[in-house]
């Protein structure tokens, strides 16, 4: 690609079909507000893509340090797509760390990198995240260019909302470690929060694997819910010690009435939560079942 003068905070991928790895990886861009909306540029003209400060998914050149992101040339036999490329460039260059890294990674970009590269593996019934991108296409195929890139926009305005939502589920989640510490340094048998927080993957960030916690208690809306705690982080649908069979899909008078508790209200009928109308009705519960 020929050099030529950059301009700053620009973005330049491929016209026609677009594809979910340019289009997140320049969702990845606008969300560390790396390049402005107004300044992409969706062609294959060599000059133009020549002016642009970041190309991407087009070019036929991975060069990092000159912020060439393309993975379709011979050169070039990574695992990578666009997206994963942006993601590791965003890394190596100190905007985001090295864990923030593998949490998109795992997140999202793991996904479209296999699916760009044809080696996601899906089942009947299941749309991925790709997927929902391919389907912002135009339908039909002999569409013009303003219409092809309409859709792209519309794309990536879909793909910004879905990683900033990520980001800030993760960066509230990042915030809530301390409280998780303290619980796991305090208690043994059941953690014991007094706001509903997300606690498991700090948990089990903080070698939960290893906790002897069974249970967590913490408010659910106006109530208050005791839930299993899993094994493992990757075992998510499974508690290490399951709610009383006797409980299983019972609600109101019927928990209530087995239990001897007034405040119950709920048990999944997989034993893995139960709700109940105030932290002392949970702490009750748990008692019985221990």
């Amino acid at each position: 690609m020929q050099e030529s003068a950059k301009i700053s905070h620009s973005f330049g991928t491929h016209d026609g079909t677009f594809h979910a790895d340019e289009v997140t990886a320049c969702a990845l861009l606008l969300l560390f507000k790396l390049i402005e909306e107004d300044k992409i540029k969706r062609t294959r003209d060599l000059d133009e893509l020549a002016r642009c400060e970041y190309v991407c998914d087009v070019g036929g050149e991975y060069n990092p340090g000159r912020k060439l992101f393309d993975h379709h040339q011979l050169e070039y036999q990574g695992p990578l797509s666009s997206a994963g490329m942006i993601l590791l460039y965003l890394q190596e260059s100190g905007v985001i760390t090295a864990k923030e890294h593998d949490f998109f990674h795992w997140s999202l970009v793991m996904g479209v990198d296999a699916h760009d590269n044809g080696l996601e593996l899906h089942g009947k019934g299941v749309a991925t995240y790709s997927q929902v991108i391919s389907n912002f296409t135009p339908i039909h195929y002999d569409v013009d260019a303003k219409v092809q890139n309409a859709a792209f926009f519309t794309a990536l305005e879909f793909a910004k909302g879905h990683l900033e939502r990520l980001w800030k589920r993760y960066q509230y989640t990042q915030s809530c470690r301390q409280t998780v510490v303290e619980a796991m340094n305090e208690y043994k048998d059941c953690l014991v929060f007094e706001k509903s927080i997300p606690w498991m993957d700090i948990f089990f960030e903080m070698d939960g694997a290893k906790h002897p916690a069974k249970f967590v208690i913490m408010p659910a809306d106006q109530h208050w819910k005791l839930r299993g705690i899993p094994p493992t982080l990757e075992q998510k649908m499974k508690v290490r010690h399951p709610l009383p069979k006797t409980w299983a899909g019972l609600l109101g008078d019927d928990l209530r009435h087995v239990t001897g508790i007034d405040g119950a209200i709920f048990c999944h009928k997989g034993r893995f939560i139960s709700v109940w109308e105030t932290r002392e009705d949970a702490l009750k519960a748990l008692e019985l079942v221990l």
